[in-house]
């Protein structure tokens, strides 16, 4: 299998203005952040690393660390842009800023694979704070957002009341991702499109545990069931892995083998302003028709 590279470009709101030594800086609207990237081996373009505020991780490999501000950011966030979509952005303890912003290309794809149908019904597994369910929604794309946590899904929703998509056909599902498919796949429904960015590890609303490595492939093989051969896509992203996009890919050939269409796999990156050098962010595999 051939790998190819989805690359993220910079847009009004959001750029990589530089990276190199282990961390980058980024512009979301009209505040810039340094954040630690371990990818971003080489040197950086300039020594001008003036920012808003910076991510300092802790000592610990589970994710730990804080942010430290140079000049005011509102704790309360600070809306953005996406196409038609509204959203707020805000320093979270988790190193990010509120959304993924290397995700733009996958948007582009499954906006461009249902263009010709209107109303396709689409599922957003671990949808976050749902900007790439709006973004669909937008599209005219019947969506359902499902995602573990309450307090994500409530941002999703405050995000489509700040985009004027209150009203728009998406359904806001509170639930274990792999349960709610479950359940899915008993009631015989099927979809014209599936995205999956799941975490290495997370617990569900009921102290389900999910753990990447051992429930993928299962979630996976629920996923080919509500889909068929007149579905579109599916697409996985997975951050933060020992995990290789040969191996995802040959994970979605096996499941969808039975279905017309083609299976790719590769790796998410985003373009960095000052260079031009591509940053990989994730890996991908994904199954179109």
């Amino acid at each position: 299998m051939e790998l190819k590279t989805l690359i993220g470009e910079a847009w009004s709101d959001y750029g990589l203005i530089d990276s190199g030594n282990g961390r980058k800086l980024e512009r979301y609207g009209r505040f810039r952040f340094i954040r630690p990237e371990p990818q971003a081996m080489w040197a950086p373009a300039t020594e001008d690393w003036r920012a808003d505020g910076e991510f300092i991780p802790g000592s610990d490999e589970d994710g730990g660390g804080r942010w430290y501000y140079d000049k005011p950011v509102p704790a309360e966030g600070w809306p953005l842009h996406w196409k038609e979509v509204t959203f707020q952005s805000s320093c979270t303890p988790f190193r990010h800023l509120g959304f993924f912003p290397d995700m733009a290309p996958v948007w582009d794809f499954m906006r461009a694979s249902t263009a010709d149908k209107p109303e396709a019904e689409v599922m957003n597994l671990f949808g976050y704070t749902g900007v790439g369910t709006l973004g669909m929604s937008a599209a005219g794309a019947r969506m359902v957002h499902v995602d573990a946590s309450k307090k994500s899904v409530a941002q999703a929703r405050a995000n489509a009341d700040l985009s004027g998509m209150g009203d728009r056909p998406i359904r806001w599902i509170v639930e274990d991702a792999a349960k709610f498919v479950a359940r899915e796949v008993r009631r015989g429904r099927r979809y014209d499109g599936i995205l999956l960015d799941p975490p290495k590890y997370g617990r569900g609303p009921d102290g389900e545990v999910w753990r990447l490595e051992e429930d993928l492939p299962g979630l996976i093989a629920n996923c080919r069931q509500l889909l068929d051969a007149d579905s579109r896509f599916l697409f996985l992203t997975v951050y933060a892995v020992r995990m290789s996009a040969l191996a995802i890919g040959e994970l979605l050939r096996q499941a969808f083998a039975d279905l017309p269409g083609e299976v790719e796999a590769g790796e998410l990156t985003v373009r960095e302003e000052a260079r031009g050098l591509l940053l990989p962010t994730a890996i991908w595999a994904r199954w179109k028709r």
